[in-house]
């Protein structure tokens, strides 16, 4: 699961159980110093070499543009497909999590709206791409003809709707709420309208949590809003949402293994007295999580209060790390026990995958690694000094055979690596160093092969 922790004012995400992906460790900001290792002739570290902001700055762009980067020789072939979509969809999240904005005026929503858009443009572009294909090698395929062209990520359908429409169910949803209180003839007390909630959410729309979370498609906010299934995180963003337009706020942490939300209030003990066999407490957790009295029988009044609360920027980063690790997990589904941190272990304790080589490279699907890929610079954005999010979205890049891009990040990710780990991964970068001469060495027509040692 995914956990909430804060440490000096900042905000830091630990992965743990089945709701983080395939890093390991948990998640810790490093230091504030940015730099990458030089490595000598030998290989070694010499020196600690300062980054400059320009060049933070250069690396910040290419992260944000790689996923865009589509083979645009190939996209101008597609009149259905406007690749400025995807970098406008990049660009609207970056800025709607902008570090210069505050936490508070950060819209949830939005974010992963905008997260939906750029993975369900990419995942356009491949069907396109294969539709062209066909058509290529056989001139009398019949190819439905369902694309559509859209000029702006506002206007992409996201399972039928835009973006503000989706946006405009949420509100749809708070307006459902309101009816049901006037129905009642009930005041506006904090119960009641909590209870009005969980009746128009769970009961009147059937939104219900997905019960083994395999798919990714319900680890994103217009499917879940769509479907009406989802994952855990994302039922209590909707609950969330819908408050906010009801002028409620709740706030959330992680408790257990499970992500647990609550209104906040001045007095918690409210939150804890019991009527009809249940406390506000679990009647907020009932339906988003699975067994809200036991995640919570060790907290009261007090220990509520200890709790770190997760920001906004939290709760989008704990979204961005299912999705990291569902579509990994997609991606190496042919490879049973294929982790992130596979190739970092060492030739004894596993073989199979502990080779780097490239004579048995795992198999991966590339749609999935790529969306991996895309959700990992998204985080990156969120949280740039990481180092572990940061060796993993490395490895993302090694998996998928970019050795420039996988040298550059595992080299600024030693910077930010305790010692012990930053040792393990400049031997793997010296041997990453080598298989992209390799593959610099074959684009040139050349024979044979260099030995990796």
């Amino acid at each position: 699961m995914v956990g909430v922790f804060l440490s000096n004012g900042s905000a830091a995400l630990a992965i743990c159980g089945g709701c983080g992906y395939n890093g390991g460790l948990g998640f810790r900001y490093g230091f504030d110093g940015r730099g990458c290792w030089n490595l000598n002739e030998k290989g070694r570290r010499s020196k600690f070499v300062t980054t400059t902001a320009a060049q933070m700055k250069r690396r910040s762009s290419f992260s944000l543009l790689a996923s865009s980067a589509l083979a645009t020789t190939r996209i101008a072939s597609l009149p259905n497909f406007n690749p400025e979509v995807l970098k406008a969809a990049r660009e609207k999240f970056t800025r709607e999590i902008s570090f210069q904005s505050k936490d508070k005026d950060i819209s949830i929503a939005k974010a992963l709206l905008y997260i939906a858009a750029e993975d369900e443009g990419f995942m356009a572009f491949n069907r396109e791409m294969d539709v062209h294909s066909l058509q290529n090698e056989r001139k009398d395929a019949s190819v439905p003809a369902d694309a559509q062209e859209y000029k702006c990520v506002e206007a992409m359908p996201l399972a039928g709707k835009s973006i503000n429409e989706w946006l405009a169910e949420l509100d749809a949803i708070a307006k459902e709420v309101e009816a049901e209180l006037v129905s009642r003839d009930i005041g506006c007390h904090l119960v009641e309208v909590l209870e009005a909630v969980n009746v128009v959410l769970f009961e009147l729309r059937g939104f219900k949590r997905s019960p083994v979370l395999v798919d990714s498609k319900y680890s994103y906010l217009h499917w879940v809003l769509s479907s009406g299934c989802g994952s855990a995180i994302l039922l209590s963003v909707i609950y969330i949402e819908v408050c906010r337009r009801l002028n409620l706020t709740i706030v959330g942490s992680r408790v257990g293994e499970d992500f647990l939300i609550w209104p906040q209030t001045g007095n918690p003990e409210e939150l804890f007295k019991v009527t009809s066999g249940h406390s506000l407490f679990g009647v907020v957790n009932g339906r988003c999580v699975e067994n809200p009295r036991s995640k919570a029988s060790d907290i009261d009044s007090n220990s509520l209060l200890g709790l770190d609360i997760a920001t906004n920027r939290d709760i989008i980063g704990i979204a961005l790390a299912n999705l990291i690790r569902l579509h990994w997990k997609r991606a190496s589904r042919m490879n049973y026990g294929l982790m992130l941190t596979s190739a970092l272990r060492p030739v004894h304790a596993d073989e199979k995958f502990s080779k780097i080589d490239g004579s048995n490279f795992p198999l991966l699907r590339p749609q999935d690694l790529r969306l991996a890929i895309m959700a990992a610079e998204r985080l990156l954005i969120l949280q740039p000094h990481n180092w572990v999010l940061r060796r993993d979205h490395g490895m993302l890049l090694y998996y998928n055979r970019e050795y420039g891009e996988a040298v550059q990040e595992l080299s600024i990710c030693m910077a930010f690596a305790p010692e012990e780990e930053a040792e393990v991964l400049e031997s793997f970068v010296e041997k990453l160093h080598l298989l992209q001469l390799e593959s610099s060495w074959r684009s040139l027509g050349q024979k044979g092969r260099l030995t990796v040692p």
